[in-house]
């Protein structure tokens, strides 16, 4: 057994990168001007509140754009996402930002040099995105960028593949011909597979449209923490096999008695012939999760998370048998001041729309230290039951009963008929290659285990206050978090 981590843990994440290839790496410093490559050219759901409670609980600054969003509304008749994203709790701004909010400084480059403002818009979108970086988010709400990053997930050429080393299952990185890289997930389930009713959570497959269905819920959520990911349809001989160099990898390839085209690679579960990747004959689905920066660039923490599961078939983690549980963590750095425990109870409400236990460790970006979002990574192991709520996935929220008031208020919204979490969700990703990517039972679990959010909510605030349990985030300047200093009501 490991020995257990320090509550307040962090360590550096020391994965060892992949290289980039030896023609860009003059490509790896912020900022740069990276040459194009050769050859490229009404219901009311229980523990919500009426619309007049969420407009009367809505800050000056949001009710003053009403107007104008009613009049907006009409432009979009039959796309509630569009909608969606001209409401007022969708149209919120950031601080300014300075140099210590963004992950690379590249405006001082922009005022000495007027020529430096047109190279940016020449960089490949890939490094567009990562220069977008900030304290607060991934990625801005309508950055026209991360749409055309999609694209290149989903078009550019594959010019390398190589297994990514750690982890319990096979995953690839994948190099584009523009120097981009992302972590491919193969498809292992059919999306009407559910989980095995035996499988323990850490045994569970990790499934290729898990991924591409938690970047848009998390988007959805306005949460924008995950990166983007896009589902693609690859060629496993011209697209993997043939332009790999690693050959542990080319030596697992072979062809079924079907005639069809499979590989297994090496990792720790299910890399065999009993559990080949197959494809029909040799199309393969999977998906293609955009890479961070290079850690040697923009080093991030890795952080336990304190309401981690055992990974023991029979034995209970702390919090599983501590009811109070919570109090312990609040008295913990980094927990005991500030947003990092907010930015937690986000992540399991996440978690928890998505039915993933998995959730053992989270990242953040160094540069930022502990005022920052969670960076919500992994996400294959959810959408596996549809057909059960995982109700131990939400005690950080019913432990602790503290939420932003951001995040309270999106989710009421989403739980209304008008809106819908699940038909926004169904329709962000409709533009996905591989769609539809989850199929109708687990959209319509998504706005059951929203109603179970709320409910659990409204427990909360029945039993501690509606000033402690909701934390005012929509105050002050540009909505900035105030932390969490209201004491412990007894």
């Amino acid at each position: 057994m490991r020995a257990r981590e320090p509550l307040g843990h962090a360590r550096l994440t020391d994965r060892p990168p992949a290289a980039p290839p030896l023609a860009c790496r003059r490509c790896s410093r912020i900022p740069l001007t990276c040459p194009p490559p050769p050859g490229v050219p009404s219901e009311r759901p229980a523990g919500t509140r009426r619309a007049d409670d969420v407009a009367r609980a809505e800050p000056p600054l949001v009710r003053a754009d009403a107007t104008r969003f009613a009049r907006t509304r009409a432009d979009h008749v039959g796309s509630r996402l569009a909608a969606l994203y001209e409401h007022p709790l969708y149209r919120r701004s950031l601080p300014p930002l300075t140099d210590e909010d963004t992950l690379f400084n590249v405006n001082a480059d922009i005022r000495f040099d007027p020529k430096a403002a047109e190279e940016r818009e020449s960089y490949p979108n890939w490094l567009r995105f990562h220069i977008g970086i900030n304290r607060y988010e991934l990625y801005s709400r309508h950055n026209p960028v991360i749409d055309a990053l999609l694209k290149d997930l989903v078009t550019q050429k594959i010019t390398s593949v190589a297994m990514k080393s750690g982890g319990t299952q096979l995953k690839l990185i994948m190099t584009f011909q523009n120097y981009g890289q992302a972590l491919f997930k193969p498809m292992k389930q059919t999306r009407e597979q559910e989980t095995p009713p035996d499988f323990f959570y850490f045994s569970d497959f990790e499934r290729h449209n898990a991924e591409i269905a938690a970047f848009h819920l998390d988007k959805v959520l306005d949460f924008r923490r995950v990166p983007p990911v896009a589902g693609r349809l690859v060629n496993m001989t011209k697209e993997i096999r043939d332009v790999t160099q690693d050959k542990k990898l080319w030596r697992t390839f072979f062809i079924s008695p079907a005639n069809n085209v499979c590989f297994y690679g090496e990792c720790s579960y299910y890399c065999s012939t009993e559990h080949a990747l197959c494809g029909k004959p040799d199309q393969l689905e999977g998906s293609l999760a955009a890479f961070l920066p290079d850690l040697a660039l923009a080093k991030r923490k890795t952080w336990r998370n304190p309401w981690r599961r055992s990974y023991h078939k029979r034995k209970k983690a702390e919090w599983e048998v501590d009811p109070d549980y919570c109090e312990e963590v609040k008295q913990t750095p980094p927990y005991d001041s500030g947003t990092r425990l907010l930015n937690v109870i986000d992540m399991t409400i996440l978690n928890f729309l998505r039915g993933n236990m998995d959730r053992h460790h989270y990242e953040t970006f160094e540069k930022f230290g502990n005022e920052t979002v969670i960076i919500h990574l992994d996400n294959g192991r959810g959408f596996g039951k549809h057909s059960h709520d995982e109700i131990s996935i939400l005690v950080p929220l019913s432990q602790c009963c503290r939420v932003r008031k951001s995040t309270h208020l999106r989710l009421q919204l989403l739980a209304k008929e008008e809106y819908k979490l699940s038909v926004l969700v169904a329709e962000s990703m409709a533009r996905d290659r591989l769609t539809p990517v989850l199929i109708q039972p687990h959209l319509d679990a998504m706005d059951r285990r929203l109603r179970l959010v709320l409910n659990t909510l409204s427990e909360c605030i029945e039993k501690e206050g509606h000033s402690y349990v909701v934390e005012d985030d929509l105050q002050g300047r540009h909505g900035a978090d105030r932390g969490h200093s209201a004491p412990r009501r007894r």
